[in-house]
């Protein structure tokens, strides 16, 4: 399987070889058409330049005078075009050789380069004029007058080898070829590290998705330079998962442990005394009450495996915000609170209920908040004490709906109440007054109130036991 990097490195690469090649094709293109034109350019005002010296000269002297064969050859060594003068008829009279004699004195210029000449005022092509030259060259013309009378004295050619007018380019172009490999070879460099850089935090999360396959979730991804871009949001998004892996499977590792603690005891018991039965070592006239404690710790195990399943059905459901839905706090506080009538009668106790005249909806999992308050008043009606006052306090801030249990009974220690909400957790109150009990009602009634990011406080203080937990407004 190929690397992301590598994948991203290889796209890049065409890319940008893609648009190099369209800037180099263009480049090409443009800079020959503006160098041929800037010859062209310059030949053209080396002919007007010899045809107006030419125009003052001739008027004292002849077109084939020393005078004008020394400027031919000046503009011939600061332009490197080559200039011939031709008299009326087109018979090439001097030129920019400085030989003795200039071998294309005497030629005739060809009768249609003359016509054309004659009839356009000025020539700019491509010919060998009718064989003078072995090859083509870029050839200007322009006619000599006399400014007072616009007679033609005769004819200016500035010729040059097309070779020539691009040899400047030639060399340009290798130049320009050489800095664009090297910038090439640069860009993709920094494309491949670049691609790499922005691979490594993948690569990082692929190498702790393995390690979390292996049970480890210690691992994290280390964040970059800039959390807030996609990269950073999705390396902080993976530690957070990470997070909660490892608490789960913190939990998981203490419910496991937990779990064990809690069957090993009935376990043992009920294994001690069917053993002793079966062994003779419990007598005859005994074996009735150690049948009734291991069908009561049979029981007791029945129970504890109830309610660790129901405990996990509720805190899933919690956890599930499909399940939320809007309802009426106030309602559901006193239907709930109407179910412990039978009860709280029993213990003579005197039930508050404080609840606001206008209805309190808020959002949440109806079930699971049925389930907190119902557990909560079952603690509450099960430790308070006869005759003494059970209070239910509904109210409300601007933010949150508060919801308070309050029963007068035995004060909880300072000891135990920081683990009330722990798995399997029973104070030597809760032993003593709640044998069937197996310490998961509280922490169930945690589990689901913080699934809802929400909280739940507990204040016992002179015998007076509160708990306050708290859930979001439907309206805010």
């Amino acid at each position: 399987m190929k690397s992301i990097y590598l994948r991203n490195f290889v796209a890049t690469a065409i890319m940008v070889s893609v648009c190099f090649l369209i800037v180099a094709c263009s480049f090409v293109g443009i800079g020959r058409n503006y160098l041929i034109s800037e010859y062209r350019e310059d030949m053209v005002n080396s002919a007007r330049e010899v045809s107006r010296t030419a125009a003052a000269i001739a008027q004292n002297n002849s077109l084939n005078s020393w005078i004008l064969s020394m400027t031919l050859s000046s503009v011939s060594n600061s332009t490197g075009n080559q200039v011939m003068v031709a008299d009326p008829d087109g018979v090439v009279v001097t030129c920019s050789d400085r030989s003795p004699v200039c071998e294309h004195m005497g030629y005739h210029m060809p009768e249609d380069v003359l016509h054309q000449l004659r009839a356009n005022g000025a020539i700019n092509q491509i010919t060998n004029l009718g064989g003078l030259y072995d090859s083509n060259r870029y050839v200007v013309a322009q006619p000599i007058k006399l400014a007072a009378t616009d007679e033609i004295l005769g004819y200016v050619f500035v010729t040059n080898v097309i070779d020539n007018m691009l040899g400047a380019w030639s060399t340009f172009l290798s130049i320009a070829a050489v800095v664009t490999m090297a910038v090439f070879i640069a860009a993709l460099a920094i494309s491949l590290v670049y691609s790499k850089r922005m691979a490594r935090p993948l690569d990082e999360i692929a190498a702790a998705s393995r390690k979390f396959a292996r049970g480890d979730f210690s691992v994290r991804v280390k964040q970059q330079e800039d959390p807030t871009d996609e990269m950073g949001a999705l390396i902080d998004s993976f530690n957070k998962m990470a997070d909660s892996l490892q608490n789960a499977e913190n939990r998981r590792s203490e419910f496991i442990a937990n779990v064990s603690h809690e069957l090993r005891t009935p376990m043992t018991t009920i294994a001690g005394f069917a053993d002793g039965i079966l062994d003779g070592t419990i007598p005859k006239d005994q074996e009735t009450k150690y049948l009734t404690s291991i069908r009561d710790e049979t029981r007791r195990l029945s129970r504890l495996v109830r309610d660790m399943l129901d405990a996990s059905q509720t805190r899933a459901r919690a956890a599930d915000p499909s399940k939320r839905t809007v309802f009426d706090l106030t309602e559901l506080v006193l239907q709930t609170l109407l179910s412990f009538e039978a009860r709280a009668t029993q213990k003579n106790l005197d039930v508050d209920p404080q609840l606001p005249e206008n209805h309190i909806m808020v959002i949440a999992d109806k079930d699971a908040i049925t389930r907190v308050i119902y557990n909560l008043l079952d603690n509450a009606v099960k430790f308070a004490t006869p005759g003494s006052c059970l209070t239910l306090r509904l109210y409300r801030d601007a933010q949150k709906a508060y919801v308070s249990i309050k029963d007068i009974g035995e004060t909880i220690t300072p000891d135990d109440l920081p683990f009330i909400f722990d798995r399997f957790h029973k104070s030597d109150r809760s032993r003593s007054l709640d044998k069937d009990g197996v310490g998961l009602g509280l922490y169930l009634v945690k589990s689901i109130i913080n699934s809802h990011d929400e909280d739940i406080a507990v204040k016992s203080e002179d015998g007076a036991t509160e708990f306050v937990f708290t859930l979001k407004l439907a309206d805010k």
